[in-house]
């Protein structure tokens, strides 16, 4: 019994001893955690955040669940919207024992920041830097909590685009969160087949006044585009918008997209915001980051309201710095459970001999990168939705609200989301929907664009500055009478001018242009050329006999077409003389050899079957052959005289009448038409035939006919040859395809060869019309519609 109680008490102090040691080997979590925050505090995004920031960590420390034991500190530095000063405050928490730094809100100082975080490995997660250029991926110890101006920038150009417009102008504060956001918006646009046609940077600082923007204000008037994109700061914004209303440039035809910049000063100031500075933007359209609606986010929303007593509003960058501090909590917390330490150690890199920087204070967090691993892996469901990050380091399914300046507030007109474009159903309802792709969720609803009119702005009118439309019109050298240049001036003439200018005059307004033409003059333009020179922008327009084809549709826009046209053949014939044999070319000479075979079998038969029975066909054998012969020839014009007895002849007698009835009909038709119709006979029926032969082809230089041979038919290239004028047809189609420079046949476009044969009679067209398109005007920027 003595030995039982030995060996309990041996085992309680192996225990205890054990626990001890493991107890040794995990560290203790710290009293207290520090975080940094770097933003301008007096600024529409900065009041937000700081209560914000403030009421998250009050919310951390209040759940008992995370970081047990351990208390949240945030210490907020003020940058006062100065680089510098955010600087100096971000290297002064690097002095500090803080594991991670909030902010900053400006773009410029985050780039500055970025590259400190990275050499002393502190986690630096902005709720407000936009600009699309701050890569987590150049920056490992950066990251976005909020939306990337990219994404802000494609949903302008999908709204551009949506409407039809191919044209803005974009006014942008001149520092790396304008620049890089209208490069953006740049990119995006190109992408649609859009562009910015004038960009008006604004010097950032405080030295913009009414004088300032009222003169490049002027300066857009007298341009062609009506879509202005405002990408500035709120101050600026305010100014340009009430210089614009003076300017009454809020009113019918313009159109006006400011970025976020807006709908966050409207959400957070809508109610001490005076009803003047909404009479100077009626009509705006506006982007806001979208933030899905939750019992969390409205519950959320009532305590904000009584902690501001109303006179603050919560934007979507304040629930951006909410759950960016429940981010670096959850992440602390996850740290600390894998046995993460809080320490730090000096930098070596930062030695430098003389001065009084104190940089030898500033230190490296020893576990930054795995407090940065915990950030990244985190997946929770705040304020602004699902905080999640991809791949590229970025929030998961980036979505923004369309909202409308209406009266004193704003209205929701729709929704743009990464994954779907724009749609008027909330971004997570098109995420759950199988059938997100639909068409009808691609759309707005009805906007109110300046000047009360809810009809949609055309976008674009013609400038007052001196500019006019350049119209490519080719220097054709054959055919000149669809168009040609008349000579010693910059004028054309023929039926597509005549054409381009009756449907000018239908036009309620006028439309400046300018002809130019295009071409040597030598030989006939590349028709492609001249389409791709309208596509890449050198020429406004193109007028002209210029085929539509897929190709080209790819790349410009055609009016509806005013002449139809396709491809036919062309090739030359030979008369057939009647001649003193023609008697004979009714048949041929097979047709010919079978009738008289079948005649004398047919006397043959009758002779087997009456011989016996009629005396008619007995004699002596000459006698008899002579029969046979005579009967069967004189059938062919029922002539015969012998009769025929017996059933069978009768019934073989009958049925040759009618066969022989049926020659004589034949062969009197057949020579009636040899004796009265001209006859023409040509090497080729169509253009099959050309596709089975190996012999040359002739086509129009500059003609699409061409690409269409080689690339749709098949046809080698070395079988064409170039032909400019109406008379190189007359040659090569006299030489032939035997002969050097000589070709079977022409192929191109209908109206030519009409134009052709009306004074050529020797060639004739062959075949069917094989392919079916017409021609029209070509504009790539989709203003000039013209044709009825």
């Amino acid at each position: 019994m003595n030995t039982v109680w030995i060996l309990l008490l041996f085992s309680l102090q192996l225990a205890d001893s054990t626990l001890g040691l493991l107890n040794m080997n995990v560290p203790s979590r710290p009293d207290v955690v520090n975080v940094g925050a770097v933003f301008t505090f007096d600024s529409s995004i900065g009041r937000v955040a700081k209560l914000a920031i403030q009421e998250a960590v009050n919310d951390v420390n209040s759940d008992s669940s995370l970081l047990p034991e351990t208390k949240l500190v945030v210490h907020m530095q003020n940058s006062n919207c100065s680089g510098f000063q955010g600087l100096l405050g971000a290297l002064k928490f690097m002095e500090t024992e803080v594991v991670a730094v909030i902010g900053p809100q400006s773009s410029v100082v985050a780039h500055m920041i970025s590259h400190i975080a990275n050499e002393l490995q502190r986690p630096l997660l902005s709720f407000a830097a936009t600009d699309p250029t701050l890569s987590s991926l150049q920056f490992p110890f950066f990251l976005r909590t909020t939306q990337s101006d990219f994404h802000q920038m494609a949903a302008i150009a999908d709204i551009v685009d949506y409407y039809g417009w191919r044209q803005v102008v974009a006014i942008f504060i001149d520092d790396d969160f304008g620049r890089n956001g209208i490069s953006a918006l740049d990119d995006s646009l190109a992408a649609k087949r859009c562009k910015i046609s004038s960009k008006i940077g604004i010097p950032p600082g405080s030295g913009l006044n009414r004088n300032n923007v009222m003169d490049f204000l002027v300066r857009i008037q007298l341009s062609e585009s009506r879509i202005i994109v405002v990408h500035v700061h709120p101050n600026m914004g305010f100014l340009i918008f009430s210089v614009a209303h003076y300017l009454q440039m809020m009113n019918d035809g313009y159109v006006w997209i400011a970025t976020d910049w807006l709908s966050s000063v409207l959400d957070t100031l809508s109610i001490v915001t005076p009803s003047e500075s909404y009479d100077t933007m009626q009509g705006v359209l506006v982007l806001r980051q979208y933030t899905p609606d939750s019992d969390r986010k409205k519950a959320f929303l009532s305590r904000w309201s009584n902690l501001t007593g109303g006179s603050l509003g919560l934007n979507s960058y304040g629930l951006y710095a909410y759950d960016t501090v429940w981010l670096v909590a959850r992440a602390v917390n996850l740290f600390l459970n894998r046995g993460g330490v809080i320490s730090f150690k000096k930098d070596p890199n930062l030695r430098f001999g003389g001065g009084n920087l104190g940089l030898n204070a500033m230190r490296v967090f020893n576990g930054g990168s795995l407090l940065m691993n915990c950030i990244l892996e985190s997946n929770f469901t705040g304020l602004s939705g699902q905080v999640e990050f991809g791949p590229d380091r970025s929030l998961i399914r980036p979505a923004f609200d369309v909202i409308n300046v209406i009266g004193n507030g704003v209205r929701r007109v729709g929704y743009w989301s990464y994954h779907s474009g724009l749609s008027t159903q909330p971004p997570e309802m098109i995420y759950t929907n199988e059938n997100n792709n639909s068409n009808s969720e691609h759309k707005l609803f009805s906007v109110i664009w300046p000047g009360q009119t809810t009809e949609k702005p055309r976008g674009w009118v013609f400038p007052n500055n001196g500019k006019l439309l350049r119209i490519g019109v080719p220097r054709r050298v054959s055919y000149r009478e669809f168009v040609s240049q008349v000579h010693g001036t910059d004028k054309f003439k023929g039926f597509c001018i005549e054409v381009f200018q009756a449907a000018l005059n239908l036009l309620p307004y006028p439309v400046p242009y300018e002809f130019i033409p295009f071409g040597d003059g030598k030989e006939n333009p590349s028709y492609q050329e001249l389409v791709n020179l309208v596509a890449t922008g050198h020429f406004d327009a193109a007028v002209g006999d210029i085929a539509i084809v897929t190709n080209r549709t790819k790349i410009v826009d055609f009016t509806q077409p005013y002449a139809s046209s396709g491809l036919v053949v062309t090739t030359s014939f030979k008369k057939l003389n009647s001649g003193a044999w023609a008697f004979l070319q009714p048949f041929s000479p097979l047709m010919w050899a079978v009738t008289a075979s079948f005649f004398l079998l047919i006397g043959v038969v009758i002779w087997i079957l009456e011989h016996r029975l009629n005396d008619e066909f007995r004699g002596t054998p000459t006698e008899q052959f002579i029969t046979i012969v005579w009967f069967s020839l004189s059938t062919l014009f029922f002539a015969h005289r012998e009769s025929t007895v017996s059933t069978l002849g009768r019934a073989v007698l009958l049925i040759w009448l009618f066969v022989v009835l049926i020659i004589n009909s034949s062969y009197t038709a057949g020579l009636t038409s040899i004796l009265t119709v001209q006859h023409l006979s040509s090497p080729i029926k169509g253009i099959e035939d050309l596709k089975r032969s190996n012999d040359r082809i002739g086509y129009q230089v500059g003609s699409f006919a061409q690409h269409y041979l080689i690339d749709e038919l098949g046809i080698p290239k070395s079988r064409l040859i170039e032909l400019g004028k109406p008379e190189d047809y007359v040659r090569a189609l006299q030489l032939g395809p035997k002969k050097e420079g000589g070709v079977i046949a022409v192929v191109d476009e209908r109206p030519y060869v009409d134009l052709f044969l009306s004074t050529h009679c020797k060639f004739r067209v062959v075949g069917h019309e094989f392919t079916k398109s017409g021609w029209g005007f070509v504009s790539i920027s989709s203003r000039i519609y013209i044709g009825y």
